[in-house]
């Protein structure tokens, strides 16, 4: 998300102050305030769209879509009743996930129990990656590590579910590898960087 090769139009970035990986993971209430005066910062700046580099944030997604006049996608979550349509009623959808411990179904924003069954989490929680990302200061990205997670996290769920037609990415450092994944699972994916063009396309 903050490599200015990644998108074809330009990107401001601003800091959510008090964000750490840790903490807007877990889901930290007192950072809501931080995300809205960010998301201000960005559209006094020239933003016509506002975006997160943490899927954890849809948690914010209401408050800061409150709180600017522009399109607010904090989270490639958004994009799971669209995909869920796509697809055969007996497919499933694939989450992978930084952390899938924090990953719980208040975040997929699915009400029907008959969606929810259609969705597998998994996440890569302990690997490398996962390890690097909370060290202060964080490590250069490793992405080969990256890779071999989510191919390891992929191959696995779809043992247990064969179902399985459709990934989304929540994770906003997973986009390093998408075409990797596509190229190993030759299935559809999907990340935040998928929403971001979209978003940017219908108003820009």
């Amino acid at each position: 998300m903050v490599d200015p090769a990644t998108f074809d139009f330009p990107v401001i970035s601003e800091t959510v102050e008090g964000a750490w990986v840790e903490n807007v993971v877990r889901g930290d209430p007192t950072l809501e305030r931080a995300y809205v005066a960010a998301a201000r910062r960005l559209v006094e700046r020239g933003a016509v769209a506002v975006s997160s580099n943490c899927g954890f944030s849809i948690r914010h997604q209401a408050a800061v879509a409150a709180s600017v006049n522009v399109p607010v996608v904090m989270s490639s979550l958004l994009l799971l009743p669209a995909l869920l349509r796509q697809l055969v009623p007996t497919n499933k959808i694939a989450v992978l996930t930084y952390d899938s411990t924090h990953c719980g179904d208040d975040l997929l924003g699915l009400n029907d129990p008959a969606d929810r069954a259609r969705i597998v989490v998994g996440g890569i929680e302990g690997g490398k990656f996962w390890r690097d990302e909370l060290k202060r200061p964080a490590p250069p990205v490793d992405v080969a590590a990256i890779e071999t997670d989510v191919a390891a996290c992929v191959a696995r769920l779809r043992v247990k579910d064969p179902q399985i037609s459709t990934l989304l990415f929540e994770c906003a450092g997973f986009p390093l590898v998408a075409a990797a994944i596509r190229r190993i699972s030759k299935l559809p994916v999907y990340d935040i960087t998928s929403l971001c063009r979209l978003t940017i396309a219908s108003v820009a």
